[in-house]
């Protein structure tokens, strides 16, 4: 009989959040929970009682509640949530104004600062009154390219101040994919850095901003900050202003906190944009911050005294979930650069001398510092670690493994999955419940989480797709310029109807938590039978020579066959010896229909900015079909490996 990898202490138990608002909504509603899946059950049976009781547990600060908790349309995609409230999503994260941290920054090995929770409150105070002086409004649109700095928050606590509507990029996007991004918004402002640095190396970003500051006619003032020590020039940049010069318009004007219908814009999100054009995905204030506030308090056990951290940048969904941890008055450890320079321990040394309690991190991180054979149980006093996360991709029970073993023992380990379209997780952490080898702990409270067949017949056990049945308020207002909603009603309710339909592949398992084995449009189906990538990669990537792996499949004979490419070791050769035991790791483990029919050594992955592989360009690659959007991937001269390869010819 397996045994769970870990069990949380019943102190432990006793002193979480979870356990405070079980006790709180018991209370409430004269209803007892016996353990975590009665309470789930209540959440998605009950969600006008449930979300009622995040919002008094989690102190929402508001103008106005209403009376109405949920409005439902006719349409999935047509319910809202408390659409009588008003309140600022900006307001709720600084209601702390002490001299305690609110932000700690390290830009790899160059640069350290912090802020107190005053110093950031007076910071926003400045922007917000010198956006206002600049022309911003209700609705506006404020860009931010921007490096993990605290001038990132800021600035995006500023703009939702105003109600104006927030927008991000990484600055290691290429122009095009900025545009792409940015030109569908119309944005009024954009802030940006001078530079950034990764891997040790300085890059300058003139140029960049002042290519894509042309290209974008809307604008009226960018504003640019300084990271690298050159002199931050703005000449050549149309209306540009140093971040210093355009803060002292706000000098010693207050902060009002405009107050702002529940389901007011806040975020726009976009796609990764590996198939098209960037989706244009809006986020609501009150949706958002709810969420949030559940996912740290109840799922995370955010607590005031605690340093969250999420290795993320400003160009994916992560950025947004941490920085709402302000809202429970915890202290943000935010990191820019690479996490394996100057070596794969920076961000164990950060852990350890921050004295972090959340760390958040990818899949593939963890797998890399595996096989780089660190390990910093040894290394580090990591002791104030609390939980750790991992998103990106699924974590492999391998990863369950070393994390256990080589990192912390007493930590709470949550593979979490969500995404950029909620904004928010479908399935998540619980300090209260055991940790079992390679599942994500729960499905997330409030949100109605199944599997379905292709039939839409819900199951479990099984393998299905992820679907969410019910409404939930951080599903998204809308696409941008879509009026009529069309193509968000096809983005998520075209398979089943009124039924929000995620696009993952999952298995919900006897422990009630959840199996993701790849992304269903990434789904392989040779001879009719379905296999996940990710089933392929948990057992590929066991072996001690292989570093990452990527299965895509190849239109062969009127069939599909299964093709793995490899990326190896330095000065490692894929032999027939090697094929043979990848073949039997896979035969062993999984079945014979996930072998593939060839297995091809490569020198590079193609990966998004977020460190997901990019299985989709691969395929249309070694398709013969044309890639419609190279701009969302980080490493594009990667894809040129795929292309008239030999080995897919006969």
């Amino acid at each position: 009989m397996l045994k769970p990898l870990w069990i949380p202490s019943t102190e432990r138990i006793q002193n979480a959040r979870m356990t405070a608002f079980m006790k709180q909504a018991a209370k409430e509603w004269s209803i007892t929970f016996k353990d975590y899946p009665t309470l789930y059950q209540w959440s998605i049976t009950e969600p006008e009682k449930f979300w009622l009781t995040v919002w008094s547990f989690c102190n929402v600060i508001a103008e106005s509640r209403g009376d109405i908790v949920l409005k439902r349309g006719t349409q999935f995609e047509e319910a809202r949530f408390f659409p009588d409230a008003h309140l600022n999503y900006a307001e709720n994260l600084l209601r702390r104004r002490d001299n305690e941290a609110a932000i700690i920054f390290w830009g790899e090995d160059k640069v350290k600062l912090s802020l107190t929770y005053a110093e950031l409150y007076h910071q926003v105070s400045e922007q917000a009154a010198a956006l206002k002086q600049v022309g911003v409004q209700r609705g506006d649109r404020v860009a931010g390219l921007a490096p993990n700095r605290p001038e990132a928050i800021i600035a995006m606590l500023a703009t939702a101040s105003l109600g104006a509507v927030w927008c991000s990029c990484s600055p290691d996007f290429g122009i095009q994919g900025i545009l792409d991004r940015f030109q569908q918004i119309e944005p009024k402002i954009l802030y940006c850095a001078n530079g950034y640095y990764y891997q040790g190396k300085q890059f300058n970003i003139h140029d960049k901003v002042a290519e894509v500051v042309k290209n974008l006619p809307s604008l009226t003032q960018t504003i640019i900050f300084s990271y690298i020590p050159e002199p931050t020039e703005i000449k050549g940049i149309l209306k540009s202003i140093s971040w210093a010069d355009f803060a002292s318009l706000g000098k010693d004007i207050p902060l009002v906190f405009e107050q702002l219908p529940f389901n007011s814009p806040l975020f726009i999100m976009f796609s990764s944009g590996t198939t098209g054009i960037p989706k244009c995905i809006v986020h609501g204030v009150g949706g958002t911050l709810l969420e949030h506030l559940k996912e740290h308090q109840l799922h995370c056990d955010i607590q005031p005294s605690d340093r969250v951290f999420y290795f993320t940048t400003c160009g994916w969904m992560m950025w947004n979930w941490q920085v709402s941890a302000l809202a429970s008055g915890a202290t943000l450890l935010l990191y820019d650069g690479s996490p394996l320079y100057p070596s794969g321990n920076i961000l164990f040394d950060y852990a350890e001398a921050e004295k972090m309690t959340l760390l958040g991190t990818s899949a593939k991180f963890i797998d890399t510092i595996a096989k780089a054979g660190l390990k910093p149980i040894k290394t580090h006093h990591l002791s104030s670690l609390k939980m750790i996360t991992s998103t990106g991709s699924p974590l492999a029970p391998a990863s369950f493994d070393f994390t256990y073993q080589c990192i912390a023992q007493d930590i709470c380990l949550a593979s979490i999955s969500g995404g950029t379209d909620i904004i928010g997780c479908f399935a998540l952490g619980n300090p209260i419940a055991p940790v079992w080898r390679g599942e994500l702990q729960t499905r997330s409270l409030g949100l109605a989480v199944e599997v379905f067949d292709d039939e839409g017949n819900s199951i479990t056990q099984q393998k299905g797709e992820l679907v969410c049945t019910a409404p939930f308020p951080s599903m998204p207002l809308g696409f941008w310029n879509d009026p009529q909603g069309a193509r968000y009603h096809k983005a998520y309710f075209n398979r089943f109807t009124n039924v929000w339909h995620h696009g993952d592949f999952i298995e919900l398992t006897r422990n009630d938590g959840l199996i993701i084995h790849g992304r269903s449009d990434a789904i392989l189906n040779p001879g009719g039978v379905r296999i996940g990538t990710a089933e392929i990669y948990r057992q590929v990537e066991q072996i001690p020579e292989v570093l990452e792996s990527m299965a895509v499949g190849q239109e062969w004979k009127g069939d599909l066959r299964v093709i793995l490419f490899v990326v190896l070791r330095s000065n490692y050769q894929l032999t027939n010896e090697l094929k043979e035991r990848i073949n039997l790791q896979i035969r062993t483990n999984t079945t014979p229909r996930h072998i593939p029919e060839k297995i091809i050594q490569v020198k590079d992955i193609p990966r998004t900015v977020n460190g997901k592989i990019v299985e989709l360009a691969v395929r249309e690659i070694i398709n013969h079909r044309k890639v419609n959007n190279i701009e969302s991937i980080a490493n594009p001269e990667a894809l040129k490996l795929f292309e008239g390869l030999q080995e897919l010819e006969f």
